[in-house]
Formats: C-alpha cells, structure tokens, sequence
C-alpha cells in the first residue's frame, strides 16, 4: 500500500471520539446535529479541510450503561479513487456505534469503560489486493476528576484498515474550564501509535473554546499534529498533496435535544 493510501486509511474516524451526550433526568434518551468546517479526527481531516454534517443519538440504560451511534460525513475513502484497477466506493459517511458502563468512584471522580465500532458503508477496501477494510473496533476506558479526563482507546482489529495494525493505541488528556460569559475553553493533547506502522504514528493538540448561545453550542478551534514526512511527503496527505494534519482553526455549531 502507498504512502496515500496507508495514511489516508490510518487516519479514520469520530471527532476526537464522540462524547456521550447525555439526555436530562427527565429523559434517557438524546439527540445532537450540528456541522463542522472540517471533520478532524484525532487531528487529521476527514473532508480534506470541507466542512461536515454531524448527528448522533444517546440512550442512557439504568445503572450507568448507555449506547450511542454518531454519524458524520466524509471524503478519505473517495478521495482514494481506483487502487489496482478497482474503485474504493464512495463511502461518503462514517457511522460509530458505541455503548459503555460510567461509574463514580468517588466524588468528582468517575470512569467510563466501552466498546466503539467505526463503520464505513458502500467501501470497497477489501475488494483490493493487500488493502484492508476500514471498519474497526476500539475498546476504551477513561478517568474523569474535576474537569480533566484521561483516555485511553485500544484497537482490537486492524486501525481503519492499516496493515498489522491490530494492538494500536491512542492515549488523550483533556480538560474543560469555565473562563466566564459562559465561554469555556478545552485544551487536548493525544498521541496515536500506530503499531508496526511508526511512520504514522503522531500527537495531535487542540484549543477549543465553546459558547452556549440561543439553545445552540458554537466552538472555534486550534487544531494540529506534528506528522511525519515519508520520503518527502506529509504522512496523511490528500490527493491534492496536502498535509491533512497541519495546524488549522475549525468551527462548528451543534444543537443538542
């Protein structure tokens, strides 16, 4: 597989990974959409730097279990056009399917344990002589104290399709603060290891600050990585020979019910 296309399909997937949204006491259930200027998972852009449609719905089970699927359009796999003669699909979306256990240990002090599947329909990846296909499984697990959380997420397939992958980690820290006027501002740090793949393994950052206004939630954000170049060219790059990592500002606006 060429340095595109492994880069491409090790990129893959959930901004950052999606938060469950949690309905209020008087409903399990929530919904959220919204849309972003670009589609950046873990600090690589999905829609090579195009804006994107988003949705999910929540479902908080008693006893601290939950389920989710979150949806978002995309570009990657379209973008990777014919390989050996055969066309990848369009594969516009990628829809996540999630569910997990929260729990307190104590107060201000909670943990968070689940399961995420990426999926990826109308792909033809695997269709391809030595390419694989994108879907992958995560197991992940997460220590919240205060306004800081700590995450780790483990791949138990290939990471979205890369070869001899299976066993790559991404480890993440977060932390929310109220800064006044009801702004709050997020900085993240990750670093995706990318197993017997270490050309594409990066840190990703992040500064996002976010406004609750009218019933809607607007954010701006700071996001990059420090990529690799392979052989004079960006690790994860687009057809049009750009560095899907680089530092770029990403807004959005998301409405939750």
């Amino acid at each position: 597989m060429n340095n595109t296309i492994l880069g491409l399909a090790a990129a893959l997937a959930v901004s950052a990974l999606p938060a469950v949204a949690h309905a209020e006491e008087s409903s399990p259930l929530s919904f959220n959409i919204g849309a972003v200027s670009d589609y950046r998972f873990r600090g690589i852009s999905q829609t090579r730097f195009d804006p994107a449609l988003q949705g999910g719905v929540d479902y908080a089970l008693p006893g601290g279990f939950y389920i989710g699927a979150w949806g978002s359009t995309i570009r990657w796999i379209k973008d990777a056009g014919k390989i050996a003669g055969i066309d990848t699909g369009s594969a516009p979306v990628e829809i996540d399917l999630y569910g997990g256990y929260k729990g307190e240990i104590q107060k201000d002090f909670t943990y968070d344990v689940g399961l995420l599947q990426y999926y990826y329909p109308s792909n033809h990846l695997s269709d391809i002589p030595n390419v694989y296909n994108p879907n992958t499984l995560e197991v992940y697990g997460a220590l919240t104290y205060g306004p800081a959380t700590v995450k780790y997420s483990h791949s138990i397939t290939r990471l979205f399709g890369t070869q001899s992958s299976k066993g790559s980690g991404y480890l993440e820290v977060a932390a929310t603060f109220d800064v006044g006027y009801g702004v709050s501002l997020t900085p993240h740090i990750g670093y995706q290891k990318v197993r017997h793949n270490s050309d594409f393994s990066y840190t990703d950052y992040s500064l996002t600050a976010a406004k609750d206004w009218y019933g809607l939630t607007f954010s701006a954000a700071v996001v990059g990585t420090d990529t690799k170049d392979i052989a004079g060219a960006p690790a994860y790059i687009s057809p049009s020979n750009k560095n899907l990592g680089r530092t770029t500002l990403v807004v959005g606006v998301k409405k939750t019910f």
